[in-house]
């Protein structure tokens, strides 16, 4: 996720660093060698271009820009809502740790290690990274979960058995136990929400359609600006083609929240939240540092 103040004139002129020019630079090329070539043609020879009217681009334009701002709200959406579900995440963990407070340690540490490894590895799940190996970094791998199809939800089905151990030798009572399989029930809930997401695309189709006629308007635009604007028509079409290309470009990371590109979520920062609160709350005093941005990017 990018990480920067209001951009100031000089960023507006100057800022790449969390621009998503580097990721369309090369369609703006393309555009910009068509532009060329539709100039060279007008130079060469005009008549070719005179029946072209901007008219036709203006309307088409108009259609493409209210298809594309709705595409981009939906990526939004699922953008925003990925964000809610991990903020739930570190209520609840937060929340279970302070409800643990009263057990003594050595109950307590071992629920709240394993909710750690429960937090890396739905992260780990999310990100197609090695599941097993974000989960053991802070629980003890058991064949339980480490053969489990879901390992992040087997993991997260112990802490269950862990609570509910606890109840049967009485060392919580049956009240206390509740509250405590509430906030694990929100977590699951809270994984189902973003497996929801990472397993339901925006529909290919949707998009190809949406690229297609973006890629067709943006070549053909120069050679319908030549006829009015000569020299100039180069300017407007590589403007138009930043914003589409821009917006085009800016949804489809959006639309994947748990990725790695700049303006996905940070998965990693988040996690490492939620282990610093659990493994304070467990005892330990020897805590990973808080994750800060690298060059305006926060992982």
């Amino acid at each position: 996720m990018i990480v920067r103040n209001t951009p100031s004139f000089r960023d507006v002129l100057i800022a790449t660093r969390g621009s998503i020019l580097p990721q369309i630079l090369r369609p703006l090329l393309v555009v910009l060698a068509a532009s060329l070539i539709a100039v060279l043609i007008g130079q060469a020879a005009p008549s070719w271009l005179a029946p072209l009217h901007a008219m036709p681009f203006t309307l088409i334009g108009l259609s493409l820009s209210i298809f594309m701002s709705f595409r981009n709200t939906v990526c939004y959406n699922r953008w925003w809502e990925g964000r809610q579900l991990w903020g739930r995440l570190i209520v609840a963990a937060r929340s279970f740790a302070r409800q643990t407070a009263t057990l003594e340690r050595a109950h307590a540490a071992p629920l709240l290690e394993t909710l750690a490894g429960f937090t890396a590895g739905l992260a780990a799940r999310l990100r197609e990274e090695d599941e097993v190996a974000a989960i053991a970094r802070h629980a003890a791998r058991d064949a339980e979960w480490t053969g489990a199809p879901n390992p992040t939800d087997a993991v997260l089905r112990a802490v269950g058995m862990g609570c509910r151990a606890l109840a049967d030798a009485r060392a919580i009572d049956a009240i206390h136990y509740s509250v405590l399989e509430t906030q694990l029930s929100e977590m699951a809930s809270v994984q189902g929400g973003c497996e929801r997401i990472k397993a339901t695309p925006v529909p290919f189709s949707y998009s190809l359609l949406l690229h297609r006629t973006a890629y067709a308007f943006c070549l053909l635009l120069p050679f319908a600006l030549v006829p009015q604007l000569g020299l100039w028509a180069p300017f407007p079409a590589f403007l138009v083609a930043y914003a589409f290309f821009g917006l085009d470009a800016l949804g489809d990371q959006l639309s994947d929240p748990f990725g790695r590109d700049e303006n996905d979520l940070p998965l990693a920062a988040m996690v490492r939240t939620i282990e610093r609160d659990l493994l304070h709350a467990a005892g330990h005093r020897d805590l990973p540092p808080v994750l800060e941005p690298d060059g305006y990017v926060l992982t």
